[in-house]
């Protein structure tokens, strides 16, 4: 149980940064060069990279709760 919920938090943190991370450089990267549409990138890129963690969360406790492991052994 503590290690799926270690995985859980590694994956989720990881997978969360990089998905909000690009985002944000994309974003940032379209203000700089005056198209405001970047912001539509820029603005959600933290909610949505907590709502992974939340998401895969929700997963991980879906499969516990039935009593596979989250690893597949």
């Amino acid at each position: 149980m503590r290690e799926e919920i270690l995985l859980l938090g590694l994956s989720a943190g990881v997978l969360g940064a990089l998905v909000g991370g690009l985002m944000l450089a994309v974003g940032l990267g379209m203000v700089t060069q005056n198209a405001h549409a970047g912001w539509v990138l820029v603005i959600p890129a933290g909610p949505i990279a907590g709502w992974i963690g939340y998401a895969m969360g929700k997963r991980t406790l879906k499969r516990l709760m039935a009593g596979e492991s989250i690893r597949g052994r």
